[in-house]
């Protein structure tokens, strides 16, 4: 039987579409998008000190940058943000605006894996870019609809993705930047898989949007723990601050009803729990 927990609001604010939590242990902060409204958020939980930074467009995710400041992964490419100013590195064929990015995360040797969909949903449109050291956009994987969650096993060897409408978490094979040889990982129920993130132990925690959970499966995809949150719309998880021990989850009021928003006041905020696991520091891009 999965043991039952229970996240409580951190931070309050009703954001339309919050995702791509973020660590960032330079800073002690917790960094996240909202991607629509193409919003950098930061949160420091010991003082309470907010950030804010405005992309201007939307912004699919967030990650660290090896040489300080972040990557950004925004609707048609790619860009730095050194704090204080962006500098777009590299663009990709949106289709004349009809898709933008979803999700994004670095993998292990400092690449950046962003995955596109289209503002329709129709399946089959986006693609798991790679972003690498020297600019360079690349192939990861063709043919998805709404590319989300990815991390990987401490070896670096899997690669657990999901692309939401097939409510799978996939396991694949990742050699040289590409995911290869895909396998069944486990099927959520309630919702569809959003994003995820591996804990120092090999578990793996995934955000079911449409449940309110965050649910935790083992590397055999046994079924471990269960996050309950007063949001329907649980988008993504991450582990954050000083001793990497507190999981941290977005939520969205996007596709929520006025009746649902009513009964979900704290929807479109941020929660946290302390799992009695801890996470991994993020991987920073080298580029």
């Amino acid at each position: 039987m999965p043991r039952t927990l229970h996240a409580e609001p951190v931070v309050r604010d009703r954001a339309h579409l919050n995702e791509s939590p973020l660590w960032d242990d330079r800073h002690r902060m917790l960094r996240w998008v909202d991607i629509l409204a193409g919003r950098v958020h930061g949160w420091d939980p010991a003082t309470g000190e907010r950030t804010l930074f405005e992309a201007g467009l939307p912004v699919g995710a967030v990650a660290l940058r090896e040489a300080g400041g972040l990557v950004l992964a925004v609707a048609d490419g790619f860009a730095l943000f050194d704090g204080e100013r962006t500098t777009r590195i590299a663009d990709l064929d949106s289709e004349g605006g009809e898709l933008r990015m979803n999700d994004a995360v670095c993998d292990p040797e400092g690449r950046l894996l962003a995955g596109t969909m289209a503002y329709s949903h129709e399946p089959g449109r986006g693609t798991l870019h790679r972003l690498d050291a020297d600019h360079t956009v690349h192939t990861a994987l063709a043919s998805v609809t709404i590319s989300n969650g990815l991390d990987w096993s401490a070896d670096g060897e899997t690669a657990y993705y999901a692309d939401s409408p097939t409510r799978e978490v996939r396991a694949y094979r990742y050699r040289e930047g590409r995911l290869l040889d895909p396998r069944p990982f486990v099927t959520t129920e309630g919702g569809v898989p959003d994003g995820l993130a591996v804990d120092a132990e090999g578990g793996v925690w995934v955000a079911v949007a449409f449940a309110g959970t965050v649910c935790r499966y083992l590397p055999d995809g046994t079924l471990d723990t269960v996050v309950r949150v007063p949001a329907t719309v649980t988008t993504s998880c991450a582990f954050g601050g000083p001793d990497l021990d507190t999981l941290y989850i977005t939520t969205a009021t996007e596709n929520l009803t006025p009746a649902q928003l009513a009964e979900q006041p704290l929807a479109g905020g941020i929660f946290a729990c302390e799992p009695g696991v801890r996470g991994r520091a993020a991987n920073r891009y080298r580029g």
